[in-house]
């Protein structure tokens, strides 16, 4: 059976990531050793790391003065590690939901963060407007896409001060006007390869303006000045990211995979309000995200959820199960999602209605 790979993350990859990661796994570069065995320094492996690099900042079309690192420990790494190198005194902060929270949380132990925004109070169902963000703060961080919550900032925002985002589960899906930004970082299990291995696009000019001594490992600079060879970095997730960024130059590069994206994304929100059974967890339009939908069983067919929710699985349906924070469903449209499995999706929707 066909199988439809909705999962939040590690989430779905193109064919051509996991056809080529697999045979390096076997044979890599004509070495005969496995990728997962060569020396990260051999010349075929710093190629890879040399050519991620560079499709990397040609996709994303990004300015001199910004450096590109891979490294270990996932977002969740990020969370301290943008503080430890960019708070001085003040941080704000945008709150969209959990992993927003788990930031601010770690941004607590260098100073004083001031929380802008949040959507707490509804269950982070709508993104948070109208905030003012103090003009003596060293950074505004931000979520651009809530996987839980299935909600996404899709503008490059216009700050006072230097603009830190989170970009794990939607990098490389539209555009993105990386000048805008002070750090752009995330992991790589929703767009670019296995766990394992987390980026960041650095300013240059923002780090070493803060008084206290950074660990080594910890230390942006560290990364930027070893290419991201400090220590042995991550070798199989970094061959996949390379493997996921030529596949996407090859289909066109991030503005494709944007119309792509926003046409799956409009056949699904259109089925979710079409239906009597279901409708969307989220409350503004505008605030939906473009690759994680959410959506619930309307009230009076409230029962019908599990049911429902094996009735896809058994068409072959993958991690359709909404977040136990929101319930329902939640469908991840990730990059390498064909619209095909929208389709089957939309039609395992209708037909249930049918029958109910």
């Amino acid at each position: 059976m066909k199988k439809h790979n909705f999962s939040a993350g590690p989430s779905i990859l193109p064919d051509f990531t996991i056809k080529n990661t697999a045979e390096a796994v076997v044979n890599f570069a004509g070495t005969g050793l496995s990728v997962m065995e060569v020396s990260h320094r051999d010349k075929e492996f710093m190629a890879v790391m040399d050519q991620a690099t560079t499709l990397f900042k040609e996709l994303l079309d990004i300015p001199s003065g910004y450096q590109v690192v891979f490294l270990g420990g996932g977002a969740s790494m990020q969370f301290c590690m943008v503080p430890y190198n960019l708070l001085n005194k003040k941080a704000a902060y945008l709150n969209t939901g959990t992993w927003a929270s788990k930031a601010i949380k770690e941004a607590k132990f260098f100073g004083d963060v001031v929380e802008v925004g949040s959507s707490k109070d509804e269950n982070y169902s709508y993104i948070p407007k109208g905030y003012t963000i103090p003009a003596d703060a060293d950074y505004f961080h931000i979520t651009t896409n809530n996987t839980i919550f299935g909600t996404e900032i899709r503008e490059d925002l216009d700050v006072n001060v230097p603009l830190v985002a989170d970009m794990s589960s939607d990098i490389f899906s539209r555009p993105i006007d990386v000048s805008k930004y002070g750090i752009i970082y995330g992991g790589a299990q929703k767009n670019l390869a296995p766990s394992g291995v987390a980026f960041a696009i650095v300013k240059e000019d923002i780090l070493g303006k803060t008084d206290r001594p950074i660990p080594t490992m910890l230390n942006y600079k560290t990364h930027i000045d070893n290419d991201s060879m400090f220590n042995t970095p991550p070798v199989l997730p970094v061959f996949s990211a390379l493997q996921t960024l030529i596949w996407l130059k090859d289909q066109g590069g991030v503005a494709a995979m944007e119309k792509r994206n926003i046409r799956k994304a409009n056949m699904l929100y259109s089925e979710i309000e079409r239906n009597k059974l279901f409708k969307a967890t989220v409350k503004h339009e505008e605030d939906r995200s473009v690759m994680n939908i959410c959506f619930v069983m309307n009230e009076e067919y409230k029962e019908l959820e599990t049911a429902f929710r094996e009735y896809a699985i058994s068409l072959g349906m993958i991690g359709i199960k909404g977040h136990r924070s929101v319930g329902g469903f939640r469908a991840s449209c990730y990059n390498a999602l064909p619209e095909e499995s929208v389709k089957a999706l939309i039609d395992a929707m209708q037909e249930f209605e049918k029958k109910h």
